[in-house]
């Protein structure tokens, strides 16, 4: 782990000091005893202690590696990982040295003169208020008196505090004489709170002994503000001293602050000078949690500390437990599940029994997962209190009051009262499928739990944004908030959020997974600032997890019309419900969506998003920014909004399916045709733009009547690009076929006109045969028909020795042909399969070719290649679920290729389960004996475990390179631009190339390019280009198929300098060819006849050498483009001879 590539961001911080730990632990979890500091010695051992038995200590740990981890690896693995996040003992002493700093000068603040609470001219200018005064007017005095007592809570004293950030919790004891009667009352506490607190700030902002002192809310609770006090000088990174202000023991009763009591008064919130005569007062639960956490605190350090007493593994298990949190960002914000609350979460399942004091860190981990996993403590709340006092509130009056329950010991505070239903329910997905991944051998635990983040981009398949929160303020009017708005200090964000979230919830049931929410986050703040309002949370964003076979289903079909529960299903739906008669004859309400193609279907959560938030929170569309398909323009086809060509795909596929039956069915053929099997990727639903049916115009070409043949003809636009469809046929077996390989090709030659003959015979389609293939033109397709013989691959490899022996050995012939005919169409079916189980498969592929192509470096990485590292995100999804949309496999495709560990690693792609994990064990082992020989990008896949035949030409190790860089910066501008709703989005930027460091860019004739609609950016006007889109046509002349000018004009150009420069192009209608030069080859070269291509001769040091002969090459370049090549630029500023 210390040196793993994968080291995103968010892991970085997780484990920042990513050196081994200096006293050199031993691997064995015996510590060698230290001479020299960082030095490990060998140890001398007598004999018979080197063959003494093992202690019990031993036994059990080596009992417990093989119970619980799945191999010994795993174990190592956490505890590097513990090494890593626990605080260093060096640390730990600068940390109390500063605490007991703090401590002098706290007594030492001066007492301030008795005033009114609004009275806070006393304050100096340096200073503002921590807290949102509204409204201002309210009773009581309030004067300064020194804390009585400092005391550290928190994590810091378990020894459970994590880096990155080490937050040391002091708690500081507020006198009695300062509060009066009916302090509880209208936020008076919280205001002398906030007072005391900006008291100490200020006196502590003018001390040399701090580098900072600002303020915060804790966990963005708007009530609580806390100081934030950091070392000056280089520690200032080291620790953040958290200052809480907490009442004096007794100074309240509890009994006023259970959950159904009111401390908050209407007319005083709503500034009316007399209340309503006879007005039932409205409980407020959140107000009064507030009040009662501060007192509790001290008790619940000592709650803990009694719990982590003899129980290292808790201690582990706890800093394990956080990491997990921090990855899945869940320990940040209002209503987060803190290190905090798992801390208790422990305890509780240790009082329960749930958990033992013997238990490792790792059996914590598990143990608390499956609790998590099982228990839903929105429905079922638990508590900690021991004995039942009659007098305090049941679970039953927290669950009336809050939506997540978890009670501490003293039976009075709701320890989750900020956090809302939703999340409690994500967390309880993700331990769900946490335990899912621990017990699945075929994956790494360790690293999809511990070592991946999980942001929330790449967990969801749509996001969507709430862009101005400040709109929320409309939704508490209209859902008639106003109780709530009371109880949580006028925050309308934290009382609107729970209602919006279930609102969706409702509304996206049985689509949706999940419904989640980012946690609302308000960042510190300067002292002398006025502190944040309610709506600088920023933007709210949420996540939808999908159910595949349902999301884009277009009708929400209600209760029976006459049923009761038909008005309110009507209520919710607002007009667009309406009646409809179904096949079984039933009248029901039902809401239908508007949906034309897949592409739209898939985006039906997005109208029920805008309907719902409209309808009942009046949030207006023009706020909710929704991300989820903005890429997917990249792969539309045709001018009109026509969808993303999933439709045409399967018209594709139907044709296909067609021809293979009526070959099978081919009546007078010599041999039958055993197999029919399609191989190219639109046949496995992943060619970037699927083929459209096309029928030539013919006056756009000229024609050879004799041959009833069209060739492009030289005054107009090159005609549109037709792409032939290649299937292989294979034929049966028999003992007429020859055994020379020359004479199979002459029979597979004579299969071919055969095959023409009989289908224009048969099904009068027109055929027109070579030696090597067919091509047919059917339905407006063009289907490329090549038959195999099943032993033909062998003969291939028959070699004779001089000897006279024959022996069989691969030939790169019999390697193609094996590639061709029977690993390209096995490759082909199962992705076909895949694509059945997963809809978004093919799309997602279409996606990351898109912008690989646009990137210019799509002649250099295999389409098959590509298909299958998406695949591997389909099938190996974890930590995340397989995905349900093109937009996030996009971006999962972009962090697997720049966060895998390509030089240690095979990719394992376990194509229909057919691996097991011996085979998987085995690969690794025999990839890592063998590393150097291998290409730089391994594929493994049940039909290919040892060779990785798609990757091994290309790519080459300087163009991975050159992938992983683009992959990791495309990854980081798309999620800052998909994360950020305020700035408007031009999400192609990553689909445009940098073009600054090439040598020469050719610029081409937009008219001779045949797909230049496909291009990115597409052209306002294109040019006609000969053919029309119809595909009944049966008596037609022969269309020009494959025939790409700049694809012939690229070829030429390698053939003839290859050894000089590379070219790299977009197939999908580029407009320019980038040029780069080779190093080597502008070192000058000693004269010789056969160094002279593109050469010229010059003098050096009295030698005559040879040097590139640029301004040649340029001039060829264009002398060979002729018509095709616009102009040539050349950036001599770069290079130099």
């Amino acid at each position: 782990m210390a040196g793993s590539p994968e080291a995103t961001e968010e892991e970085a911080a997780a484990a920042p000091g990513r050196e081994l730990p200096a006293d050199g632990a031993a691997r064995g979890g015996k510590r060698a005893a230290p001479s020299r500091p960082g030095a490990l010695q060998p140890a001398k051992l007598s004999r018979a202690e080197l063959y003494k038995p093992p202690t019990s200590e031993e036994l059990s740990q080596l009992k417990e590696t093989e119970d619980l981890f799945h191999s010994s690896l795993l174990r190592l693995q956490i505890e590097e990982l513990l090494k890593e996040v626990t605080l260093k003992e060096t640390k730990k002493k600068k940390i109390d040295a500063f605490l007991h700093e703090i401590n002098s000068l706290l007594s030492a603040i001066p007492e301030t003169p008795e005033t009114e609470l609004t009275d806070q001219a006393w304050l100096p200018k340096g200073v503002k208020v921590p807290f949102l005064q509204v409204p201002f007017s309210v009773k009581g005095r309030f004067r300064f008196v020194p804390p009585t007592e400092l005391k550290v809570v928190g994590s810091y004293l378990l020894g459970t505090c994590i880096k990155p950030e080490i937050n040391v919790d002091v708690a500081v004891t507020m006198p009695q004489e300062i509060f009066q009667d009916k302090d509880n009352l209208n936020q008076r506490y919280h205001r002398k709170r906030a007072l005391y607190l900006a008291h100490i700030a200020q006196h502590f902002s003018k001390e040399k002994l701090f580098g900072s002192v600002k303020f915060a809310y804790m966990n963005s609770n708007h009530l609580k503000p806390i100081l934030l006090l950091r070392p000056h000088g280089k520690d200032e990174k080291v620790v953040t001293v958290r200052v809480h202000a907490c009442p004096a023991l007794g100074l309240f009763k509890p009994s006023r602050f259970y959950p159904n009591k009111n401390n908050v008064r209407t007319a005083w919130f709503m500034e009316q000078s007399t209340p309503k005569e006879g007005g039932t007062e409205p409980p407020t639960p959140h107000y009064n949690n507030s009040i009662l956490c501060d007192t509790v605190m001290l008790s619940h350090l000592q709650f803990l500390s009694s719990a982590a007493t003899d129980f290292p593994g808790m201690k582990d298990g706890l800093a394990l437990l956080k990491v997990w949190l921090n990855q899945r960002q869940l320990s940040k914000g209002l209503g987060c599940f803190s290190g905090f609350l798992v801390s208790m979460l422990v305890a509780y399942l240790l009082m329960k029994r749930k958990i033992v004091k013997m238990m490792s860190g790792y059996q914590v981990l598990r143990s608390t997962l499956q609790f998590l996993a099982t228990t839903d403590l929105s429905v079922t709340g638990i508590s900690l209190a021991k004995d039942v006092d009659a007098s305090l509130p049941v679970l039953d009056d927290f669950h009336q009051a809050f939506e997540v329950v978890f009670v501490d010991p003293s039976g009075l505070v709701n320890l989750c009262a900020d956090m809302t239903a939703s999340k409690y329910h994500q967390l309880q997905f993700e331990a769900k499928h946490s335990m899912e991944i621990l017990d699945d051998r075929m994956v790494d635990g360790f690293q999809a739990l511990l070592m991946t983040p999980k942001p929330m981009l790449r967990t969801f398949d749509h996001v969507f944004h709430l862009k101005h929160v400040s709109k929320l303020q409309g939704a508490c009017k209209k859902m008639q908030l106003l109780n709530e708005l009371m109880d949580r200090g006028g925050n309308y964000v934290a009382a609107a959020l729970p209602f919006v979230v279930s609102l969706l919830t409702r509304g996206l049931a049985g689509r949706a997974l999940l419904v989640a929410h980012s946690l609302p986050q308000i960042p510190e703040w300067p002292i002398d600032v006025e502190p944040p309002k309610h709506k600088d949370v920023g933007p709210l964003t949420f996540g939808l997890l999908f159910v595949p076979e349902f999301a884009a289903s277009t009708l929400e079909k209600g209760p029976q019309a006459d049923h009761p529960e038909a008005l309110d299903f009507r209520t919710f739906w607002g007009e667009k419900s309406e009646l409809r008669r179904f096949q079984d004859g039933s009248i029901c309400e039902a809401v239908v969506w508007e949906a034309d193609n897949i592409c739209q279907k898939r985006l039906i959560p997005e109208q029920i998003v805008r309907h719902l938030l409209k309808l009942h929170a009046d949030i207006p569309e023009a706020s909710i920014c929704y991300m989820g398909a903005l890429l997917e323009s990249v792969i539309r086809t045709g001018q009109e909004v026509s969808g993303t060509g999933e439709e045409a795909m399967v018209s594709v596929v139907c044709s296909y399916d067609d021809l293979s039956r009526k070959l099978w069915n081919l009546k007078e053929l010599p041999l039958t045709v055993t197999a029919v099997q399609g191989v190219h990727p639109a046949l496995r639903y992943t060619d970037v733009f699927p083929p459209i049916p096309m029928k030539p115009i013919y006056s756009f070409h000229t024609r050879i009547r004799t041959k009833n043949l069209l060739l492009p003809s030289e005054e107009k636009p090159c005609p549109a690009y037709i792409s032939p469809l290649k299937i292989v046929c294979h034929m049966e077996g028999s003992g007429q076929w020859p055994q020379d390989k020359d004479a199979i090709k002459r029979i597979k030659a004579a299969f071919h006109l055969q095959l023409a003959e009989l289908l224009e015979q048969q099904h009068q389609l027109v055929c027109r045969p070579a030696v090597t293939h067919t091509d047919v033109y059917k339905d407006g397709y063009v289907f490329r028909l090549q038959v195999a013989y099943h032993r033909e691959p062998l003969i291939l490899k028959e070699v004779v020795t001089p000897e006279g022996m024959l022996k069989y050995q691969d030939t790169e012939e019999s390697r193609q042909l094996e590639l061709e005919t029977l690993h390209l169409p096995y490759l082909t079916s199962s992705l076909h399969g895949l694509q059945q189980q997963h809809p978004v498969f093919g799309s997602t592929c279409r996606l990351v070719k898109r912008w690989i192509s646009a990137q210019l470096l799509s002649d250099n990485i295999s389409e098959e290649c590509v298909d299958l590292l998406v695949a591997f995100l389909f099938l190996h999804s974890a930590p995340f679920t397989p995905p349900s949309s093109p937009q996030v496999g996009f971006l999962r495709f972009l962090d697997l290729l720049a966060t895998f560990d390509w030089k240690n690693n095979p990719l394992i792609v376990n194509l229909n389960a057919g691996l097991t994990d011996a085979d998987c064990t085995e690969i690794k082992n025999k990839f890592v004996a063998a590393r150097s020989r291998l290409p730089v990008m391994f594929i493994a896949t049940p039909k290919d475990q040892w060779s990785s035949m798609w990757t091994q030409e290309k790519p080459s190790a300087q163009i991975l390179q050159r992938l992983l860089v683009l992959a990791s910066e495309s990854l980081r501008a798309l999620e800052e631009q998909l994360m950020d709703p305020l700035n408007s989005q031009d999400v192609k930027m990553v689909f445009r190339p940098p073009l600054d460091f090439y040598d020469v860019l050719i610029h081409l004739n937009p008219n001779q390019i045949p797909r230049h609609l496909e291009s990115v950016d597409r052209p306002l006007k294109s040019f006609s280009r000969g053919v029309v889109k119809n595909s009944t046509a049966m008596k037609i002349l022969f269309p020009v198929v494959d025939y790409d000018p700049v694809q012939c004009y690229l070829q030429e150009l390698r053939d003839a300098f290859s050894d000089l420069a590379l070219f790299f192009y977009d197939k999908h209608g580029g407009e320019v060819i980038a040029v780069l030069w080779k190093p080597l080859s502008f070192q000058p070269q000693p004269f010789k006849v056969s160094n002279m291509k593109g050469r010229m001769v010059t003098t050096l040091n009295n030698e005559l050498v040879c040097v590139p002969n640029v301004e040649a090459i340029l001039e060829d370049f264009e002398v060979l483009g002729e018509g095709l090549v616009k102009s040539v630029e050349a950036r001599a500023e770069k290079w130099t001879i």
